[in-house]
């Protein structure tokens, strides 16, 4: 088996293989012995005809189908392990020549996966971020502890205000005519939520349980369903009942109450600290995140156009499988949104394009750094993923197919591949926030003027001379 390889523009590739007579005649002997069962030919008992026999019957292109599949598939895994060729897609395969005597020729069509060049990996300089824990931020976690244990109470003595849960029916009218999604019934809305559109929730305000009334409001420009945006409609609403939130007193009752704590004082700290935890990863993984895309951005690399369509593909499925686990399939979805499937696919492009590169730039600095998995990280990553899906790592093992856990040793390599780039980088310290320069105030006319009056020497009277005398 002979093979030649010609570059194409787009990291194409055209690999042309010549099979020797003598392999494609083993392909032939294959391809019959596999199908002899289904030849009929006069004087001979269904599949009892030699091959000789119903090739001068049948002719050899019987067998072609089988035989090209037979000698071809052996012959292009030898072609790609013999140019270190990494194909990216299917390839196109067309013959050439094909015949007992001369054997088979083919070319197929590749595109390769493309080659890196590396910019500094490791040490780069990247902004380590800082957050701080206020006593704001606590504050503000402590109001969302209190407003989930509190409760809603009935209101019967006054109209709706501002915070206040009213539970309402609804219709939504456009030129008099109700249009899709615009109807509720026994709607919990709470005022100042802002769940609909601008304008609804404060005309609620000052309306009693049991009326009926009209608000007018106007569609954004920007609102996703087309033939209601920028459009002015009517929506005829009912109040079913007003509710209110009643808090719980924030003391030490209730931090007994919310949690191993004994004081509302030890309970803040412990908010603090949780705070200050959660606030240290995020810098850290923004850290990691920022590291990468310095990295990536330090290579070159040109991606061909299929990998990063069969990227978008798969970001497709994703958000599909996500929309059906939600009820709803993508393409209703995005008919809600104004949205072509190819349009979606469009705004996908640009983030299908940085994974890819991404990808491929870690991919290179994992073999050049000789970074693997071994058996015992691969088992440790099956239980790290079975207990991030909530599964026992022997169903996780049980669901994945025979022969296709290699996804489990990459992540591994992915992992320590980041790890490594983190762990060489240089953390800068974040600059400071430099205070907006005030503008100096104009100083008025008035007060120059005055100013300059009493900085003056005061005027000569004109009727005065120099030496103080008068002018006859």
């Amino acid at each position: 088996m002979a093979s030649t390889v010609e570059k194409k523009d787009n990291h194409v590739v055209v690999v042309t293989i010549d099979v020797p007579a003598e392999d494609f005649s083993d392909a032939l002997q294959r391809a019959f012995r596999k199908n002899a069962s289904r030849f009929s030919v006069p004087g001979f008992r269904k599949g009892k005809a030699p091959m000789s026999i119903v090739t001068k019957y049948y002719g050899e292109g019987v067998l072609y189908d089988d035989a090209i599949e037979f000698a071809a598939t052996p012959a292009y895994a030898a072609a790609i392990e013999e140019h270190d060729l990494e194909p990216v897609v299917r390839p196109e395969m067309d013959i050439l020549e094909i015949s007992r005597e001369t054997g088979m020729k083919f070319t197929v069509t590749i595109t390769v996966k493309p080659e890196v060049e590396l910019g500094q990996y490791r040490g780069v300089e990247v902004i380590m971020p800082e957050y701080t824990v206020s006593d704001e931020d606590v504050e503000k976690e402590l109001l969302r502890i209190q407003e989930r244990n509190s409760r809603l109470i009935p209101v019967e003595d006054r109209a709706v205000q501002e915070g206040d849960t009213a539970n309402i029916d609804y219709e939504g009218f456009l030129d008099e005519v109700p249009f899709e999604g615009g109807k509720g019934a026994s709607y919990d809305l709470r005022i100042g939520s802002n769940t609909f559109i601008p304008g609804f929730e404060e005309q609620l305000i000052g309306h009693n349980a049991g009326e009926s009334f009209d608000i007018d409001v106007t569609f954004p420009e920007d609102y996703a369903n087309e033939e209601l945006k920028g459009k002015a409609v009517v929506f005829k609403v009912t109040i079913n009942e007003i509710k209110t939130r009643e808090l719980p007193v924030l003391d030490d009752e209730f931090a007994k109450d919310v949690s191993e704590f004994d004081t509302l004082a030890e309970y803040k700290e412990s908010l603090r600290a949780k705070q200050a935890e959660s606030a240290q990863k995020r810098a850290e993984a923004e850290f990691e995140d920022n590291v990468v895309k310095t990295v990536v951005a330090n290579a070159t690399v040109d991606i061909p156009d299929v990998m990063i369509e069969q990227e978008v593909d798969r970001m497709v499925a994703e958000q599909r499988n996500q929309m059906r686990y939600q009820g709803i399939e993508l393409e209703q979805y995005l008919e809600y949104l104004g949205q072509t499937l190819d349009s979606f696919k469009e705004h996908m492009r640009e983030t299908a394009g940085n994974r890819v590169r991404t990808q491929l730039v870690m991919e290179t600095i994992s073999k050049k750094e000789d970074i693997r998995a071994d058996a015992e990280e691969i088992e440790a990553e099956i239980e790290r993923m079975a207990t991030m899906y909530g599964m026992k790592a022997e169903d996780l093992r049980e669901r994945i197919p025979a022969g296709e856990d290699d996804f489990v040793g990459e992540s591994v390599i992915s992992r320590k591949t980041i790890e490594l780039l983190t762990a060489s980088a240089v953390k800068l310290a974040q600059p400071e926030e430099k205070p907006e320069a005030k503008p100096a105030k104009a100083k008025s006319t008035r007060a120059k003027k005055a100013k300059a009056k009493d900085a003056a020497p005061p005027a000569a009277d004109p009727e005065t001379t120099s030496d103080g005398q008068t002018a006859e």
